[in-house]
């Protein structure tokens, strides 16, 4: 007991020294909120920290008062106080819920200690308001307004010093305080690092609860749930909207406050579409038109992408939204192009628009998005679906062919020509399609004679004096940046803007939220070009090839599920019959995995195979090579032997 009196001594004379303004606390190094409570204590309330105060314990009256003003709040948060004491009461800690005012209106804690835990406040009924507590968990987050760890001396008073506590503020859909949840022990770790578990999971909590309140109140509107992850969005969405018929936001989860904040560019109310860059519609018809009920967003405040859902109303409350929930045009030739990116929905969106007109078209995205697939999906969706769609690659025909390509020529023009002349290739688009990829590549001079064709509808063939009329929709594609090659010269602004009724640009693979379906969707193409039912993904293969970050998109995607489907044994791929650079987000080169199997088991021919996949790093491509054998025979043989990848072990 002297040696706790000591201590309290000691603890007295630091502060009265901070006091004095010639010591600077050494027990929170860095914690300025801790720092900002002890200058409150001190020129505020005027608290002595030689005179310590008993713990303050309010009348049953008074108790009551308090409880049943927070009687509907404290209905919904009951749930989420039991089941955060139920993980907490083996460790040692009671738990607090006090209201705005920090009086204790729930307690749990262990009754065997209940003289020690009344005598320290950490009790029903207890007052922890820092004007009267001093410096502690719950009356510092009150004044704060944000989580904390008060662990021992950094209490402002002494008698508080062998306690440790935890506290998150629990806050209304208008941001005002509602509640304070504590977690404290009266006995703890010396080490304030010790409560860092516990301040992650005092957060984690606070915010189940207030998000279940919030829920509560506007359990009669539609809400809008949102998350980073597709998969948790229903179940632990961070983001809550509550919405009007209009889409309009009423109110906001404290996350989804923050976002509006940052979304918000004046003082007036804001729109989820707004925020969200989509259509109500893509809102309201998430329930029906999306298989899971979750659809991808492109939040411009963030910068990323987030999945949400809806939370329908118990009973209707909003009006009806005619307009919002028409549903879109279907068009199946661009619709299975995307699931619900929100990129690509902008993309389909305006295609679907244009398809009908003869609007010039110009496509930008990376090698290998998927810009002719798209361009041919404009073509069959729109009233020259019976006519030709050409294809032209500006950067595959040599320079010396390209005019001639395209434009045809005249019988005998040059030597080696055919003796009844070529119809060009925009001469065989006549009445359909013709879709130029890689515009950027085409030398200049062939520019000008093509501006003359878009300007004037006829083509000139080589050795030919009589032009010939041609009607053909253009689209254009290019994975380079059009403003930055007619600044450096090498593309002509005239050009540009006759080529560029419309933009329509292709996210990359990397980027699409939709991934997972592009792959289904490749599998499908493929199964149906060889007649045969679609293979089937294991989950292994899956999150590999969605961890992969494709530089060369769906070109390279395509090529990778070849590969799989030729090298695989049955009729499921696993990673193991993935291209090695699928696997870069699996196994990552320069590692060297240790097995679980034992090194050395009296065979030799298991330890001759096990050592050459160590030395290179279990990349079975180049064991293939160095034994002279295909991948499959590499995989039998490790099978064969037991040996298993280190990504494919449980645990």
């Amino acid at each position: 007991m002297s040696s706790l009196h000591a201590q309290q001594r000691r603890h007295i004379d630091d502060i009265l020294r901070y006091a004095d303004g010639g010591y600077r606390p050494t027990v929170s190094p860095g914690d300025a909120m801790i720092a900002r409570s002890w200058k409150r204590c001190i020129e505020e309330y005027g608290l002595d920290p030689a005179r310590p105060r008993p713990a303050r314990i309010v009348t049953h009256q008074t108790l009551r008062e308090h409880q049943e003003s927070a009687d509907e709040f404290l209905n919904v948060a009951r749930a989420g106080v039991e089941q955060l004491y139920g993980q907490i009461a083996r460790l040692g800690y009671v738990l607090l819920l006090t209201d705005q005012r920090g009086i204790t209106v729930q307690f749990l804690g262990d009754r065997r200690h209940d003289q020690r835990l009344r005598q320290a406040g950490l009790y029903l009924g207890a007052d922890w308001n820092e004007y009267h507590a001093g410096t502690c968990a719950v009356g510092t987050c009150i004044r704060e307004g944000k989580a904390l760890t008060c662990h021992r001396q950094d209490h402002f008073d002494a008698t508080h010093i062998g306690l440790t506590c935890t506290s998150a503020p629990i806050t209304d859909p208008q941001g005002r305080l509602l509640a304070v949840l504590d977690i404290s022990a009266l006995d703890s770790a010396p080490t304030r690092d010790s409560q860092n578990f516990a301040l992650h999971l005092i957060r984690l909590y606070a915010r189940m609860i207030e998000d279940a309140y919030f829920l509560r109140l506007y359990r009669h509107h539609t809400v809008f749930r949102c998350d980073t992850s597709r998969e948790l969005v229903q179940v632990n969405g961070q983001y809550l909207f509550a919405l009007d018929g209009d889409g309009r936001v009423l109110a906001a989860n404290g996350v989804g406050r923050h976002l509006l904040a940052r979304a918000r560019t004046d003082d007036g109310d804001i729109a989820l579409p707004e925020m969200f860059d989509c259509d109500a519609r893509d809102i309201w018809s998430i329930p029906y038109a999306c298989e899971d009920q979750v659809r991808a967003f492109r939040v411009q405040a963030l910068g990323s992408t987030l999945f949400g859902s809806l939370i329908e109303p118990r009973r209707p409350a909003r009006p009806a939204a005619p307009q919002a929930l028409i549903p879109e045009e279907a068009v199946p030739e661009l619709d299975r192009l995307a699931a619900d990116d929100p990129a690509m929905r902008r993309t389909l969106k305006l295609a679907k628009r244009l398809r009908q007109r003869d609007v010039s078209l110009l496509i930008l995205g990376e090698t290998g998005t998927g810009k002719e697939v798209l361009a041919r999906a404009i073509h069959d969706a729109g009233p020259r679906r019976h006519k030709p769609f050409v294809a032209v690659n500006c950067a595959a025909i040599p320079e010396s062919l390209i005019e001639s390509e395209l434009f045809g020529y005249s019988p005998g023009t040059f030597t080696g020509a055919r003796a009844k002349g070529m119809r060009g290739l925009i001469q065989q688009a006549h009445g359909g399609t013709l879709f130029l990829d890689e515009i950027g590549d085409m030398p200049l001079t062939l520019q000008t004679r093509l501006l003359r064709v878009l300007a004037e509808g006829e083509v000139l063939p080589l050795g030919s004096e009589r032009p010939i009329s041609v009607d053909c929709r253009v689209i254009a594609a290019t994975h380079r940046d059009p403003a930055r090659l007619i600044a450096d010269g090498y593309f002509r602004e005239d050009l540009y803007y006759r080529l560029n009724g419309a933009t329509l640009r292709l996210p990359a693979l990397r980027e699409r939220a939709d991934k997972q379906h592009v792959i289904i969707s490749v599998m499908d193409q493929l199964a149906r070009a060889v007649g045969q039912p679609r293979l089937q993904l294991r989950a292994d293969a899956m999150s590999a090839l969605l961890a992969c970050p494709w530089p060369g998109n769906i070109r390279q995607l395509v090529n990778a599920l070849n590969f799989a489907e030729a090298t695989c044994d049955g009729e499921q791929i696993t990673v193991n019959d993935l291209p090695e650079e699928c696997l870069a987000q699996v196994i990552g080169p320069g590692t060297t995995p240790a097995t679980t199997e034992d090194d050395d088991d009296g065979d030799p021919q298991r330890a001759g195979l096990l050592s050459i996949l160590k030395r290179h790093h279990w990349m079975i491509s180049a064991v293939a090579r160095e034994l002279g054998v295909s991948r499959p025979t590499v995989y039998r043989r490790m099978r064969k032997h037991g040996l298993t990848p280190p990504n494919q072990r449980d645990g």
